[in-house]
């Protein structure tokens, strides 16, 4: 049960939180096999709580449940993680931009979660969802719901990717800090080209960290200005 959270909760969050680890450290270029079985072994729980977990993840679009099979972890290919980036920075980049100049509220909130992902840095389930809610506070603050409601489908499936980079990396968790704290430092500086490239910066930082190959075409976008009038 190494790994685990020890937080004091129900058996189904401990089995939950097992496998959000283990499918991290699972090579993403690699499908692999799980049973409700090895699961409870490895937890320490019933079947039960773990079958609840596994329908909690296939919702959430980490692994397919296998009818007289089991469980499947599909392999994240590099065309789906390209895919997922070119458009996560596509919204951002717009996201990013609109809630510039940052009122106090929005940057008072992403110091908060910044504070959080510095507690938690050793945690690779809790630092990514950390992350998620950073990213996202910007995106709902831009006020936007269909891209908001778009940008959640583009992190469910980018939350394995974020977790096996921060899982495999030794040092990618405290480089995220320091991006993160210089989006933040962008943002106060109330000027929108100043927030697109630290954010952009960071998207790259992340690109590089899932390793993704270099590929024809892939140049980020043009700092585009917004226009507000």
């Amino acid at each position: 049960m190494s790994g685990l959270r020890d937080d004091g909760g129900s058996a189904q969050d401990a089995a939950y939180w097992w496998l959000k680890q283990h499918i991290a450290r699972s090579p993403r270029h690699e499908g692999t096999f799980l049973s409700e079985a090895e699961v409870a072994r490895e937890t320490g729980t019933s079947r039960t709580p773990v079958r609840e977990a596994l329908l909690r993840l296939e919702a959430e679009g980490f692994l397919q449940i296998v009818p007289k099979k089991g469980v499947f972890v599909p392999p994240i290919t590099d065309e789906e993680v390209r895919a997922v980036m070119q458009a996560r920075e596509l919204v951002e980049d717009w996201c990013v931009r609109q809630v510039t100049p940052a009122g106090e509220s929005l940057i008072g909130e992403l110091e908060s979660l910044l504070a959080e992902q510095e507690r938690v840095i050793g945690d690779p389930v809790a630092f990514i969802e950390l992350d998620r809610a950073f990213h996202r506070a910007i995106v709902r603050r831009a006020g936007n719901p269909v891209l908001a409601e778009f940008y959640e489908s583009l992190r469910d499936r980018q939350v394995r990717m974020g977790l096996h980079a921060v899982a495999s990396e030794q040092d990618r968790a405290r480089a995220v800090l320091d991006e993160h704290a210089a989006i933040v430092a962008a943002l106060r500086t109330r000027e929108a080209r100043a927030a697109g490239d630290a954010l952009h910066a960071h998207l790259a930082s992340t690109r590089a960290a899932l390793h993704l190959p270099d590929v024809a075409g892939w140049s980020g976008l043009e700092h585009p200005v917004v226009d507000r009038s």
